[in-house]
């Protein structure tokens, strides 16, 4: 659907600038991100301004791209250098957006389900999706579109061919749920759980709780768990004339659970439901999974499906794959899966991550028919061809009889099969070499085979790197910087353990300024694989001054001797540009830099090669997280800010200056001078515990089980007999050990991973390849999945047992770990 300039701006009480010219051309497409961009024709940019980013900066790059419809802040003058363009003139973009997003709303009358809480809503959601859709054209959030941005986004989406619209809400604050719900107008709500997810803003759960339900104000009926006693006590206060149901396992409900019965994969739920006995049966055993699946099933009563159509689909959910996930493929390929989830929504998103993969040249795309493709079929596909032109993949090879149908619609390398089995069947006929592969497809064409054939087989212990929650981190410690205050994020020691290539494209195009390696090395992988962002190399080797020349690397000087190699190399490879370097300065630490009394000779030495560029100054704060040393970290600063002053006063241009890490950051705001060294703190560890509440984990360790043992009481475990058993255990044997990183110091009880919820500690030496744990009480099989760190426990907390920091725990993680990068 979409409606003329003329008529969104008087929706939202804006003004047009000019006021004639183009209020007459129609828009379809909303757009927040210049990065993702498909078709201009249509589309109006919405510049909105975040303590991070502002949208403002990047209309002129988009004018240029085509964009002709703006909606701006009033703040906003700019207006001359864009004649044939018209501006949607708004006290607020985010405000404009939201009433925007409202007025659409009004246009649309269907059931509108909303689904709020502190976990599940996502889950619930594609359930609902997998069981409805079959007769029902839905529309829903993508992915996790919660947010006060997320949320008029989804409900722009609402079009005349859909039938049901269901969207999550999220807040994160008091005061947003109430504008959500202007936004929304939802006609039915599920209030799935409460809990501490999101609680930062918020003094209590009580007042998390009074905010939500908010939302559901003027529902017309509300399911939520009555064992929720916060949820059902809110209910009873603030509701008045909304149909309830109410499901318990423990006090009468209009849907009363009486059995839970987990079995080997599944699980059967019998319940009384109107003075009658239902029952279902889900491929899940998790406590989560079953709450979200009665939050399902109390939907599907209350639509009035039969109950054996709701067994037979109960019984069928598929696993929803939260994030897409990036891992090392065969033959040098980065494949990026994302199985079980193809709409037209999520492929624009999808695409646009596999463009960030800068370390292949070529591209292919494995795709399968769409999910909701339903009466405008070829509108769909015409869609979809637009989204794919616009993405540039190199090749694309279509999975589906619909995809196949409409291969006239895409105009570049092609390849288009019936069904999976058919793909398979011809995979060897194609060669998969030095290229990034996206496998996007419905849950029921199980592109997981094909993931599978993919992968470069390897280690099954692994380390998942959310590179949402990196982004996450990066943009909460730029949001304590000042608007033109740069950031080096650290690279080195492949990212912290995280990976190469794969933190540096992420960071790239989330715009960090500069990255820094240890080695050239380092460098000179990210060169190849297609990173642009200016590299310092900290640590630069005698041999390694021809590649830094060469792959335009900017080399620390730390002394007089690095200097003269550098100046050396300029002239041994004929350079005649300026080649940048650092100078460090030593404020204390005494590990590397110039000091106090170097400076004028320094000064002398740099008058004398024209080809030297000091591109900045910076020094190394030894303690900034330390309260007992804060005097020494400001005499640092104050030591820094008087050497670098003399050096910047003779040199006539620009030079950057740079002291403060992650602590410093946080802690010594005053030092931010010109740019920072963002660090460990990207990687999700604080200086504190109170900063720690407002930064993401990033990684998280995980093996599996590869055997079970029962022993007698008295019985051994491991190495030198060292684990005693004293009572009768069960002990399993999980795939991690020394090899991996995971130390000697953690054996025999000062180590603990969790299995299926429950804490599981160590036992015995830890060995090469793997290690043994009690997990005695805990219901487990060979095969299941074992946390090593996470959430719960932390990497903080395995660095404290192995009397270590986090930085060594993470670097000391082997290659032969699979590395996963996860990303919504």
């Amino acid at each position: 659907m979409s409606y003329t300039v003329l008529e969104i701006s008087k929706a939202i009480s804006a003004r047009l600038y000019p006021a004639k010219g183009l209020e007459n051309v129609s828009v379809e497409h909303l757009l927040i991100d210049s990065r993702s961009l498909i078709d201009p024709l249509g589309t109006m940019f919405i510049a909105l301004k975040t303590g991070k980013n502002d949208g403002h900066n990047y209309i002129a790059e988009l004018y240029h791209r085509g964009i002709r419809i703006f909606m701006v802040d009033e703040g906003y003058q700019d207006f001359d250098p864009y004649i044939d363009a018209i501006f949607i003139v708004v006290k607020n973009t985010l405000v404009g957006l939201q009433h925007l997003a409202a007025w659409h709303r009004k246009h649309f009358d269907m059931p509108v389900l909303t689904i709020t809480g502190s976990n599940g809503k996502t889950i619930v959601k594609e359930w609902l999706y997998q069981l409805l859709s079959p007769e029902k054209n839905i529309v829903r959030s993508p992915r996790s579109y919660n947010s006060q941005v997320g949320v008029p986004l989804s409900v722009w989406q609402i079009d005349n061919p859909n039938e049901l619209a269901i969207f999550e809400a999220g807040i994160s604050q008091p005061g947003e749920m109430e504008k959500l719900a202007g936004i929304i107008h939802p006609t039915v709500g599920i209030f799935t759980n409460i809990g501490d997810a999101h609680s930062l803003n918020f003094k209590d759960q009580e007042q998390k709780v009074n905010e939500k339900i908010k939302l559901f104000k003027e529902v017309k009926t509300l399911i939520y768990c009555k064992d929720h006693a916060l949820i059902h006590n809110a209910i009873g206060k603030e509701l008045n004339g909304v149909e309830l149901i109410s499901w318990s396992k423990t006090t009468e409900a209009d849907i009363l659970i009486l059995k839970i019965r987990q079995g080997k994969g599944v699980t059967d739920i019998d319940a009384v439901y109107r003075k009658r006995n239902i029952s279902i049966q889900i491929p899940f055993t998790d406590d989560a999974s079953i709450e979200n699946a009665i939050h399902c099933w109390a939907y599907m009563l209350h639509l009035g499906y039969e109950d054996d159509a709701i067994w037979e689909r109960m019984s069928r959910l598929q696993a929803v794959a939260m994030r897409m996930e990036m891992i090392m493929g065969i033959n040098n390929c980065t494949v990026i899966s994302d199985v079980y989830n193809s709409d037209i929504n999520s492929i624009a998103v999808a695409l646009d991550f596999l463009n960030q993969q800068k370390q292949h040249t070529n591209k292919t795309l494995i795709l399968s028919d769409i999910a909701q493709a339903g009466n405008d079929e070829k509108g769909i596909y015409n869609r979809i061809a637009e989204i794919i032109k616009a993405k540039s993949p190199s090749r694309l090879i279509g999975i589906g009889p619909k995809l196949s149908l409409h291969a006239n619609l895409f105009d570049l390398e092609k390849h288009f099969f019936s069904n999976t089995e058919e793909f398979l069947s011809h995979f060897g006929d194609f060669i998969f070499h030095d290229e990034a592969i996206l496998v996007k497809g419905a849950r029921n064409f199980e592109f997981e085979k094909i993931s599978k054939l993919l992968q470069y087989k390897a280690h099954e212990t692994v380390l998942q790197i959310n590179l949402d929650a990196l982004v996450h981190n990066l943009n909460y410690f730029r949001s304590k910087l000042k608007p033109t205050t740069k950031i080096m994020a650290m690279v080195k020691a492949f990212s912290y353990g995280s990976g190469s290539f794969e933190i540096a494209n992420v960071l790239q195009y989330h715009k960090a300024d500069y990255l820094a390696v240890a080695y050239a090395d380092e460098g000179v992988e990210l060169r190849r694989a297609g990173i642009s962002l200016p590299i310092m190399v900290m640590n630069p080797e005698p041999g390694s001054f021809d590649n830094i020349i060469r792959f335009q690397l900017e080399p620390e000087v730390y002394n007089f001797k690095t200097l003269e190699m550098v100046a050396q190399a300029i002239k041994v490879n004929g350079a005649t540009q300026a080649l940048p370097i650092h100078i460090k300065l030593d404020t204390g630490m005494h590990r590397l830099g110039f000091n106090a009394n170097d400076i004028d000779k320094l000064l002398q030495l740099l008058t004398k090669e024209p080809l030297l560029k000091v591109q900045s100054v910076f020094s190394h704060l030894a303690a900034s997280d330390a309260d007992k040393y804060k005097d020494f970290t400001l005499e640092q600063v104050n030591k820094f800010s008087n050497m670098s002053d003399k050096i910047l006063k003779s040199l006539s241009y620009t030079v950057l200056r740079h002291i403060s890490n992650s602590a410093g950051i946080v802690r010594f705001p005053e030092a931010q001078f010109d740019m920072v060294r963002l660090g460990i703190g990207l990687y999700g560890v604080a200086p504190d515990a109170e900063e720690q509440k407002k930064i993401e984990n990033v990684s998280s360790l995980k093996t599996t089980i590869s055997q079970i043992n029962h022993l007698k009481k008295g019985e051994t475990v491991g190495y030198n007999r060292r684990g005693m058993l004293e009572r009768d255990s069960v002990i399993a044997t999980v795939a991690i050990g020394y090899a991996d990183g995971y130390g000697r110091e953690l054996g025999n009880g000062n180590g603990q991973m969790i299995v299926n919820g429950k804490a599981a500690p160590t036992i015995g030496d830890i060995c090469m390849d793997m290690c043994m744990i009690d997990i005695t009480g805990i219901k487990a099989s060979e095969g299941d999945e074992v946390i090593i760190f996470n959430d719960i426990p932390t990497l903080l907390q395995m660095a404290k047992n192995m009397n270590t920091i986090p930085y060594e725990v993470l670097t000391s993680l082997s290659q032969r770990v699979k590395r996963i990068y996860i990303h919504e």
